[in-house]
């Protein structure tokens, strides 16, 4: 094995450790081993195994926000802004399928969720963390993604969940960058405020 291929394998291995993070902290840590293997079963791993753990958490985040619309109680800017995030996360649903397959790869299915929230401030506070979890994700895989053009778009996905996550901190009246970099959460951290919402 060269040095360079060993680099490559650690480098995979870190990526999947990030995702198996991002996916634990939303759907608790007994779901991450199924969702890591179907993402990336798959397509056999690479670049299709990368936009399908990607898939999964925006069909997370579209779903969260399709059922915030009737269901957080938001008025004013805040209902502007989830009718906003609504429509991107679908868009974001709708972009990486049809990348997956054109890259011959089929997408893995939609999961069934469940979130358990009360009222807009429970609604906010759920937002901010997943919000910040889909950012340090797509930043935890991008340096795996070997295709110019697949590491555009994800970047393209990224820039924007960025600014949703400015944009929920704001509502919840915190930081929108509280950092000048970002790094992936702490599994504690993330856990302690997010229940499973996978049926």
């Amino acid at each position: 094995m060269s040095a360079e291929h060993a680099e490559q394998q650690q480098t995979r291995s870190e990526v999947l450790a990030k995702g198996a993070l991002a996916v634990g902290s939303i759907y608790g840590a007994t779901m991450v081993g199924p969702y890591v293997r179907r993402a990336l079963a798959a397509s056999g791993g690479g670049d299709v195994g990368i936009l399908n753990f990607a898939l999964t958490l925006e069909y997370l985040e579209a779903k969260f926000y399709a059922e915030a619309k009737s269901r957080a109680k938001a008025t004013g800017e805040l209902k502007k802004l989830v009718d906003l995030l609504a429509e991107d996360e679908q868009q974001h649903v709708d972009a990486l399928t049809a990348t997956i397959k054109q890259l011959g790869g089929k997408p893995v299915m939609e999961p069934k969720f469940k979130f358990d929230y009360s009222g807009t401030a429970g609604f906010l506070k759920l937002a901010q963390t997943f919000e910040d979890t889909g950012v340090s994700a797509y930043n935890g895989a991008g340096p795996m993604i070997k295709s110019k053009d697949v590491l555009a778009a994800a970047g393209g996905i990224v820039q924007v969940e960025a600014r949703h996550a400015a944009a929920i901190r704001l509502q919840n009246k915190e930081e929108p960058a509280p950092a000048a970099f970002d790094s992936p959460l702490k599994e504690k951290q993330v856990l302690k405020a997010v229940e499973p919402f996978i049926v």
